[in-house]
């Protein structure tokens, strides 16, 4: 796999949790081999890139999703594929730059992760209408060869909120939305009511780490954690981020409080940067990312390239509750609980809010 990117460290507030990021997409004479494998520009067979969101792969959580999905690609389809990194404070143009290069280079399909992805995909699509282009995250830019790979991210938080109020001592928990955006949203509003309908006079603490054109939100740890450490102050037992790299700070001061985080986007339990907070990973709100990022690459495969809108929700596994903390495991009454809410959701009998 080749990654296009010139490589920086993230720092994190606290040394002991050591994870990376990268920092900026470059041109082909900047290209390095990655740990998978490698491919010339002009190499036969399927090819297929990614163009990371904010913070980059090493997130452990939204951007390895999406990695893992080439990975399985390479490994199941034989594909050849490439990666590309943000910079911070990046704009539309450097977008359009990266995913022009990514084109030219004969990936196909080309997926941006992320919403932020939106104009610059609607603009680089025409002209590259023989490639396919997936945008995940978002629906506002739709055209005959771009693939709209969303969730229904609103019904996996729900299920977050039900465990969060089931196992609360306090009757306090928390939201961490990375940055207020109309799709961190979503996550907000299905954990309030997950909480609030599993127990009325459970309090939920909200709060989001930057505001847009400021999306430092989903790549700075440190906000994380200063957020997290202050609804602990405030009572909170129970912390749920949706932030992104964002978000293992909250995970790091929740865990070092001995309280219970709850992971999002992977199973935040199973990454091995988050190994030593991983006791006190309660859960984690899952969507299949992985497997939206490799359906897409088998479409082009086999001929029959997804486009529009490709939903997925609970009733397909496409957002659910990681059960990997054996701890999780042994909480019958909150699995029972977990497990009626998913059946009344896919039923129809709970239609979750996306909007708080």
């Amino acid at each position: 796999m080749r990654r296009i990117t010139r490589i920086a460290t993230v720092g994190i507030a606290s040394a002991a949790l050591a994870l990376s990021a990268t920092a900026c997409g470059k041109s082909s004479s900047d290209e390095s081999s990655s740990s998978s494998s490698s491919a010339s520009s002009d190499s036969k067979g399927l090819k297929a890139a990614i163009a990371y969101d904010i913070g980059g792969r090493g997130d452990q959580s939204f951007n390895d999703a999406a990695f893992a999905g080439l990975q399985k690609a390479e490994k199941e389809l034989g594909a050849k594929g490439a990666e590309a990194e943000p910079s911070d404070g990046e704009s539309d143009a450097d977008k359009v730059q990266r995913l022009t290069s990514l084109a030219r280079k004969g990936n196909n399909p080309v997926i941006g992760v992320g919403f932020a992805y939106a104009p610059a995909i609607e603009k680089v699509a025409k002209q590259f209408p023989k490639t396919t282009f997936g945008i995940i995250d978002d629906t506002s830019k739709t055209g005959a060869n771009i693939a709209n790979l969303v969730f229904n991210e609103e019904q996996g938080s729900y299920l977050a909120g039900v465990a969060a109020a089931k196992v609360s001592k306090s009757h306090t928990v928390g939201f961490i939305g990375g940055v207020e955006v109309p799709l961190i949203k979503k996550f907000e509003a299905g954990f309030v009511q997950g909480v609030k309908d599993t127990d009325p006079k459970a309090k939920v603490l909200t709060q989001y780490l930057t505001q847009p054109p400021n999306f430092d939100g989903f790549s700075k740890p440190d906000l994380g954690k200063a957020a997290a450490q202050g609804q602990l102050d405030k009572g909170a037992d129970v912390i749920y981020s949706a932030a992104g790299l964002a978000g293992s700070g909250a995970i790091e001061a929740t865990a070092k409080a001995g309280k219970w985080a709850v992971g999002v986007d992977s199973d935040q339990y199973l990454q091995k940067g988050l190994d030593q907070y991983k006791d006190h990973i309660l859960t984690s709100v899952t969507k299949d990312v992985q497997g939206s990022v490799f359906n897409l690459i088998k479409s082009v495969k086999d001929g029959k390239p997804q486009s529009g809108e490709v939903r997925v929700g609970l009733a397909a596994n496409g957002v659910g509750l990681a059960d990997s903390n054996p701890a999780y495991k042994k909480l019958a009454d909150v699995i029972a609980a977990v497990e009626k809410a998913k059946a009344d959701i896919v039923a129809g009998k709970i239609t979750v809010k996306t909007t708080p």
